[in-house]
């Protein structure tokens, strides 16, 4: 028997005292959530959230980040710097004891900040904790003060003072080398960090953030965002490319008990909403006291307007949360000193006291907004009137689709479910095509994997409401096999498969196919997207012979890497065929390319920014011609396999 298997003597000896920073190298995940690569891009939010608590505070108002040669990354700032003086308690300096212990801070009662951001208020010390080297310089009291660790954390050596400054510079530089012993990879992505660069530029009003990739020769400027007007210029950010029906963005703000709280939004002619909510910074992706403050106020103020205007008349039904929600982008933003928030990674704000300061902020300014633009007014109103009638009819139509009987359900040849009643084992195919499909029931192991055919396109969604779609034949199948509902109905513990696999031939029909289905998932099955469950088969482009050897593969590249891999002389004889549509192979080929789960090779689809996400689809499958135009444009020069 082992000696490291646990014994029933559990004792002193049992529990395992970890000194310093050896907790969080032992258990990261506690700390930042995980050691992939969101992990890793989560070192820098760490550090640059210290920074932005300066700027909140008002002593900071610049911040550049950098990712070096090296993939180590810089973030300097302006602030007052990290206090240089010995700490009483720890007799180390204060750089030194922030940087090597954890829940030491100016966030921790001490009077540093009033309000702060950082996601789990031990920043420094955790990034420390989990990078092979730091170097920390703080410019202050005319002096530029040094200390580098090692290894984890540990000091090489003592604050040092290693040179003279102006008297009036102020500021902390950081950098860090994260450890690759700990992280699934160590290389930052430019474009990720860019993302939400640019959001704390637009939380943060007048801030500028500098990001630059000093890995890229050519690059040698960066990107620079800076918004004067804050969330209002998030707003005009979000609705780039979208027809809003009023041209003023509306912005709300008030201060209580020393909570700052602003609202901006704008209504635009589409039937998504876009609702985002921060405090402090911190994206509350599950909303809050905040959100529903706001979503309260939102719903009463517009009935009451629609009321007192006549334009809902008395027998005429209360327009919902939903009804008044169409169309709209918003930002809400909370500054709170000492915020709340359930859940371990921050993602609902429960300060109760906050709900009655939100509604009452935005109430009081949305009001006044809508007597002072009566016009403005009536445009927001009717087309919450006109959800409403909407939402009614999609309503009717649910039940349809509700009552439907799955094994009756027929659009274009039937759903072959698969034998297995288990979600967690079963998949289903959306396969492109009639002959795709038979050959893909043929080629199907029946007892897990679930095929449903399409014959040509379905409804594009982001040009209809919810009700037209419901009117689709082809949609309300996909709804009845997927077995979760729609809209307010959806259930995602009812989902029937753990994987959604949408398998359409690699050329232009295909992908359109493809963006069709994704577009349709990420309006109203978005919960689906986001837990993982739905990915795209990726059917190899060639098929290469030689000899008894048959080998498969997805591009022009591992085409010539598995050639150039092989004996000259047998590279000489190797017979290359591009592979046919799926419609054109047989139930073994096919089987053999895209659905044996030994050998398939899936790509899964992820909503990593929401924004972003809507943004692209909005572009690319909106009513706005003008900028799919600019994305070919812009992109055209990437194409590799053009099919025309």
């Amino acid at each position: 028997m082992e000696e490291n298997k646990v014994t029933n003597n559990y004792d002193s000896s049992a529990i395992q005292v970890l000194e310093g920073l050896e907790a969080v190298r032992k258990r990261p995940g506690m700390y930042i959530g995980t050691t992939d690569v969101k992990g890793l891009h989560h070192l820098v939010w760490e550090i640059v959230d210290n920074s932005i608590d300066e700027a909140l505070a008002g002593f900071c108002k610049n911040i550049e980040i950098v990712i070096n040669k090296d993939n180590s990354v810089t973030v300097k700032d302006d602030g007052r710097g990290i206090p240089v003086d010995i700490h009483p308690k720890t007799g180390k300096s204060t750089v030194e004891t922030v940087y090597t212990v954890l829940h030491a801070g100016g966030k921790f009662g001490g009077g540093g900040y009033k309000v702060s951001g950082g996601l789990h208020g031990v920043g420094a010390s955790v990034v420390n904790a989990l990078s092979s080297w730091v170097e920390v310089t703080v410019y202050k009291n005319g002096k530029v003060y040094f200390i580098r660790f090692e290894n984890g954390g540990h000091t090489k050596e003592p604050l040092k003072v290693i040179g003279e400054c102006d008297v009036n510079r102020t500021g902390t530089s950081v950098t860090f080398k994260p450890d690759s012993s700990i992280f699934d990879s160590d290389i930052y992505d430019y474009e990720t960090l860019k993302v939400r660069v640019r959001e704390l530029a637009f939380l943060n009003r007048g801030l500028s953030l500098t990001l630059r990739d000093d890995r890229d020769e050519k690059d040698t400027q960066g990107d620079k965002f800076v918004y004067e007007g804050g969330i209002s210029e998030y707003v005009r950010f979000i609705n780039r490319g979208k027809n809003p029906i009023h041209n003023d963005i509306i912005h709300l703000q008030g201060e209580d008990e020393g909570v700052f709280f602003e609202v901006a939004m704008q209504y635009t002619d589409g039937y998504n909403d876009n609702i985002y909510s921060f405090v402090n910074n911190i994206n509350t992706h599950d909303g809050g006291t905040h959100e529903e403050g706001v979503r309260r106020a939102l719903t009463r103020v517009i009935n009451n307007y629609a009321r007192k205007s006549s334009m809902l008349k008395e027998k005429d039904e209360a327009l919902t949360g939903d009804d008044v929600k169409e169309g709209l982008t918003m930002i809400i933003s909370c500054k709170h000193p000492n915020p709340q928030f359930e859940g371990q990674t921050k993602g609902r704000l429960g300060n109760s006291e906050v709900r009655r300061l939100a509604d009452k902020v935005f109430s009081d300014g949305f009001e006044r907004f809508l007597m002072e633009n009566p016009e403005d007014a009536r445009t927001i109103v009717n087309k919450a009137m006109l959800a409403c009638r909407a939402r009614n009819a999609a309503k009717k139509a649910r039940e349809i689709t509700r009552k439907s009987d799955l094994a009756m359900t027929s659009f274009f040849g039937k759903l072959s479910d698969c034998k297995s009643k288990d979600p967690k084992v079963s998949e289903i195919f959306i396969v492109e095509g009639d002959s795709a499909g038979g050959s893909a029931k043929k080629g199907r192991d029946s007892m897990t994997q679930a095929i449903l055919p399409l014959r040509g396109k379905i409804l594009n969604v982001e040009k209809a409401r919810l009700d037209k779609a419901l009117g689709n034949e082809e949609i309300r199948t996909i709804i009845t096999a997927f077995g979760t509902g729609i809209g307010d109905e959806f259930d995602l513990s009812k989902l029937r498969y753990d994987k959604i696999i949408i398998m359409t031939d690699a050329d232009v029909d295909g992908s359109h196919i493809r963006v069709l289905l994704l577009t349709l998932f990420y309006r109203f099955f978005r919960p689906i997207v986001e837990a993982g469950h739905v990915y795209a088969a990726q059917p190899p482009l060639f098929r290469i012979m030689h000899g008894k050897t048959r080998k498969y593969v997805l591009t022009d590249e591992d085409k010539e890497e598995y050639l150039n891999n092989l004996d000259p002389a047998v590279r000489a004889k190797a017979e290359i065929a591009r592979m046919k549509g799926l419609g054109e192979m047989d139930d073994d080929e096919l089987n053999e390319t895209t659905m044996d789960i030994n050998k398939r090779v899936l790509r899964k689809i992820t909503v990593s920014d929401c924004v972003a996400a809507d943004a692209m689809f909005n572009r690319l499958m909106g009513e706005e011609v003008e900028p799919r135009r600019e994305f070919i444009e812009e992109n055209a020069i990437y194409v590799k396999n053009l099919d025309i």
